[in-house]
């Protein structure tokens, strides 16, 4: 899918494009080679097909002028090193002509280094050096990717140290870097082997996205009206309205960020239930679907979820009709929608859900609720009924499972979303009640003590619900 390039970027490069850069006097200091200097003088400041012309006539030629050309040709990169003004103008020049000139791609990735000038400008210290040479690699490797069923070792190494800096973008504050960051993971995003490298490095690239989707959903939580936490801004690295002071996520890097998960969702039946797991992403894009703003970004919620949920029915349609997803799609398909597409998803993803709930007990939902790792208010937590008749199936189902998980969940500290430690404190205290003889089961996994632990904390919530819990303890403790 191809998207516009970011505004700050691309007005940054043709501001660099304009530049005059003296190649005489680069040339008599030694900073770039004759030879290359004549190369470089044929293909400046001239039209796109004269400069496309000249590059197909000397494919070879202009790969030694971009990477070397054995041990008495150095790169222009290398030669010109300490020159700032021709680093930036060569990077931006070697982009158009790899990007406009497949010929010269195919030449430049044929040799057995094609990233090795590259790599090294991504810790360049002068900025925005990095910068242009991320959108060069990203162009170079993507090509890479399209042209090839795999990875070579090179690329696979440049790869990882790509997606390592396009990182350092999205975890910026600034939202113009963000976009562009999210852009270059989409181009990169094009083949199953560069998803699942993207996914082991999740910690950088993943988690900083799944930030920006839950500033947007929180800003809608805490009553930034008419779904303004996520309409404001451009794509403009400097504008005000794109880094606004309210924690505001512009539509267009909505969008984006959308668009990259939605790209890695294809790779469902492996990441699927780690991506639940640690970023509880069900929940996230069921609360984001409820506040998205245009049909586009609703489409890409609801493929995503499809996505997941289709590939792990076992784990995440429970999760799905815990946070509601049914009703919510139900109330979508009632919308004047024109997108096809998205209407024949939502028609089969209630169809599946729909499916699941005829033949899911209260249990199975409250079971479902505490595998998935996170707990929320639904309604088996606070009926008298459920816990009466359920204790007991809740601590010997699957030798103990549901009792070990609740350990694990409390076990955390849920800095995030504390309600989740008060929900657990009150079903210990439940089975407790329900079933004292048994309780001893529950000091064993640590629970009794985790409890009594929650009693000190700040939240009032779980001090309340473990105070409660602990007080049935406490009935049968001089027994």
């Amino acid at each position: 899918m191809s998207l516009d390039p970011p505004t700050y970027l691309l007005s940054l490069q043709n501001n660099i494009r304009a530049r005059p850069i003296p190649w005489e006097s680069a040339a008599r200091a030694g900073q770039i080679s004759e030879v290359n200097y004549k190369r470089i003088k044929l293909v400046d400041k001239v039209r796109k097909e004269q400069r496309r012309q000249t590059v197909e006539k000397d494919t070879d030629g202009f790969c030694a002028l971009l990477l070397g050309g054995g041990e008495k040709e150095t790169s222009i990169f290398e030669s010109a090193v300490k020159r700032v003004d021709v680093t930036q103008y060569t990077i931006v020049l070697a982009g158009d002509m790899i990007e406009d000139i497949q010929p010269l791609a195919t030449t430049l990735l044929a040799h057995p280094q094609p990233y090795r000038p590259f790599l090294p400008l991504l810790t360049h210290p002068e900025d925005p050096i990095p910068l242009l040479a991320s959108s060069l690699l990203t162009s170079l490797l993507s090509k890479s990717l399209e042209s090839s069923s795999s990875l070579s070792s090179e690329s696979k190494s440049a790869l990882k140290r790509l997606y390592s800096y396009i990182a350092t973008l999205a975890k910026s504050s600034d939202f113009g870097l963000q976009d562009i960051a999210v852009q270059e993971y989409s181009a990169l995003l094009c083949t199953k082997e560069s998803r699942e490298l993207f996914w082991q490095q999740r910690d950088e690239t993943v988690k900083p996205l799944i930030e920006i989707l839950r500033l947007a959903a929180r800003a809608s939580q805490n009553g930034d009206g008419n779904n303004s936490a996520i309409l404001t801004g451009s794509s403009s690295l400097r504008s005000p309205a794109d880094t606004s002071a309210g924690g505001s996520v512009g539509l267009q890097l909505l969008y984006h960020v959308l668009l990259v998960i939605w790209q890695l969702s294809f790779e469902a039946s492996l990441i699927g239930d780690h991506l639940n797991e640690e970023f509880d992403i069900v929940a996230l894009y069921t609360q984001l679907l409820r506040i998205s703003p245009k049909e586009k970004t609703t489409r890409l919620l609801v493929s995503t979820l499809y996505h997941l949920t289709s590939s792990k029915k076992s784990t995440l349609l429970p999760a799905a009709v815990i946070v509601r997803l049914p009703a919510l799609l139900q109330n979508l398909s009632g919308r004047q929608l024109s997108d096809p597409d998205l209407l024949e998803d939502i028609k089969i993803l209630s169809e599946m859900l729909d499916d699941y709930t005829k033949t899911q007990t209260t249990f199975d939902e409250y079971a479902a609720e505490v595998r998935s790792g996170h707990l929320r208010w639904s309604p088996p937590h606070r009926s008298l009924t459920f816990w009466s008749e359920n204790s007991q199936k809740i601590l010997e189902e699957n030798n103990g499972e549901i009792p070990k998980r609740l350990a694990e969940i409390m076990a955390k500290p849920w800095d995030t979303d504390k309600q989740v430690l008060a929900i657990a404190c009150n079903d210990v205290g439940c089975l407790v009640k329900e079933i004292p003889e048994k309780r001893g089961q529950l000091e064993k996994l640590g629970l009794k003590a985790r409890v009594m632990e929650l009693m000190s904390e700040e939240d009032k919530s779980i001090k309340w619900e473990s105070l409660k819990a602990t007080g049935e303890w406490l009935r049968y403790s001089f027994e």
